[in-house]
């Protein structure tokens, strides 16, 4: 084989191209990574996942510090640096490029630090940063470009007041005041995280609720934590017009008529897909009306040796985990490997804070399906380890079909949300009975028994409603 042919080329070193990459060099294959960033990993490590969950664990550790006295009244000071609170961010997106690159070498992965274009079906040109160009032949190609923040004319984002996802930690100081538009992920993120810190935040959003996508019971538990806070939502509005008063304010105007003032702006309306740079037409790909690469449950394009995968997809909510999940099930697809089980099993898992995670059905994706389906709740108040660590602020909900004997999905809101949420995946994945939360014993004191606690529930609802039937 030359050397400037490869069984597999991987366009795009984050989450999706990484998983890529090392499952197709992991079947033997001759697999090139190709990345146009200085570094591996994507948005993910430098501009996204990695600096605001820095941030969110400084607003973690801080109202941990709080609460851990009840004489201890600390507040944040609005002139501290970003640098401070970013003050690991460094270490960490170095421990993580030396993980990433090792495990890269370690697999047989050839990496080239340059950008890429199509240039036919199995044609792929790059260019290195000293402007030569290099033709790499593959038999298949995975997309794994990413994508960045949206943006819409009326909303002139300018890196200094009005900001976006990729520009946020770029701030100097601590803003007393935030403004975010958006009702996602990551604008609810940054919400609570800066909420924590003392910034007064307010949410603004043309939908209902934020996070529409999740269980509405969950999303209130954590939006009342956020104005506990003294964080604001204004639901169900459109801003028209934002500006700067060249003063000391980022002036949004709603179309009701009302001006909503604040020191620094986030934008935080979704993201688009990078695609603009590939020169997808000469592939013979073509975009939807939405600009995204059509592919099935497997990633595969039109072309069929073509696959696309993670942010690229324009699939909300846009998360790592999803990312990686569809990298390497790409490859696996286009190698004739066992794919395994479907999406529907990848955990959804937000880091708010509180933490909010979700698998399977939620109550109304359940009662939909389902005829009645019994939901068991677990309060985080009746949870000793919520009382003992004063994390009362959550809930666990059990989703089970109606005759409360079968495990439809799992939600919760509260502290380590994303770490619990793996057990219920498992019970979901192994088909597992209520009544299996009841049997185990859970260690005391723990989160993980709430689980206990919410089937219990169950059982409760289970019983009343077969005595109801047999008194009928």
């Amino acid at each position: 084989m030359p050397a400037s042919a490869y069984d597999i080329v991987v366009i795009g070193s984050g989450p999706a191209g990484q998983k890529a990459a090392i499952q197709g060099a992991k079947a033997g294959k001759k697999v090139v990574l190709i990345e146009q960033e200085p570094g591996i990993g994507g948005n993910c490590v430098y501009r996204g996942t990695i600096p605001s969950k820095t941030l969110r664990e400084t607003a973690v550790q801080y109202e941990r510090l709080k609460r851990s006295s009840e004489v201890f009244e600390g507040k944040m000071r609005f002139d501290v640096p970003m640098t401070v609170l970013l003050h690991r961010l460094d270490e960490v997106v170095k421990a993580h490029e030396c993980y990433m690159a090792g495990q890269i070498t370690r697999n047989g992965v050839t990496y080239r630090h340059g950008r890429a274009r199509l240039l036919s079906p199995h044609e792929v040109q790059l260019e290195t940063v000293d402007g030569a160009c290099q033709t790499l032949t593959a038999e298949t190609i995975v997309l794994a470009t990413g994508s960045r923040p949206s943006s819409i004319p009326q909303i002139p984002v300018d890196h200094e007041h009005v900001l976006d996802s990729d520009s946020i930690l770029s701030m100097i100081y601590l803003p007393r005041s935030l403004t975010i538009l958006g009702g996602g992920v990551i604008a609810c993120e940054y919400a609570s995280t800066f909420a924590l810190l003392g910034v007064e935040v307010t949410l603004i959003d043309r939908a209902p609720r934020p996070l529409s996508f999740m269980d509405a019971e969950i999303v209130e538990v954590f939006q009342r934590s956020i104005e506990r806070q003294g964080g604001r939502f204004y639901s169900g509005h459109t801003v028209t017009e934002v500006a700067w008063d060249g003063v000391s304010s980022v002036v949004s105007r709603l179309a009701n008529g009302m001006a909503v003032k604040s020191e620094k702006m986030l934008v935080a309306l979704g993201r688009r897909p990078n695609i603009e740079e590939l020169n997808l037409e000469a592939a013979g790909l073509t975009m939807d009306e939405k600009g995204r690469i059509p592919v099935n449950e497997y990633g595969q394009t039109s072309v069929p040796h073509i696959f696309a995968a993670g942010d690229m997809l324009g699939r909300p909510p846009a998360l790592a985990s999803q990312a990686m999940e569809d990298g390497r099930r790409a490859v696996s697809y286009a190698l004739g490997l066992p794919v395994g089980e479907s999406l529907n099993q990848v955990p959804i898992g937000i880091y708010t804070i509180p933490e909010i995670a979700s698998i399977g059905l939620d109550e109304e994706q359940a009662a939909a399906r389902y005829r009645g389906p019994i939901i068991g709740r677990a309060p985080f108040t009746e949870i000793a380890k919520g009382q003992i660590t004063g994390a009362c602020n959550g809930l666990l909900k059990l989703v089970a079909d109606p005759s409360g004997e079968r495990l439809l999905g799992v939600q919760i809101v509260g502290e380590n949300a994303a770490e619990l949420i793996h057990l219920g995946q498992m019970a979901l994945q192994d088909g597992a009975a209520i009544d299996r939360f009841i049997d185990t014993i859970f260690s005391f004191p723990t989160f993980a028994e709430a689980y206990r606690v919410a089937a219990l529930d169950i059982l409760g609802q289970r019983r009343k409603r077969q005595d109801d039937a047999q008194a009928a």
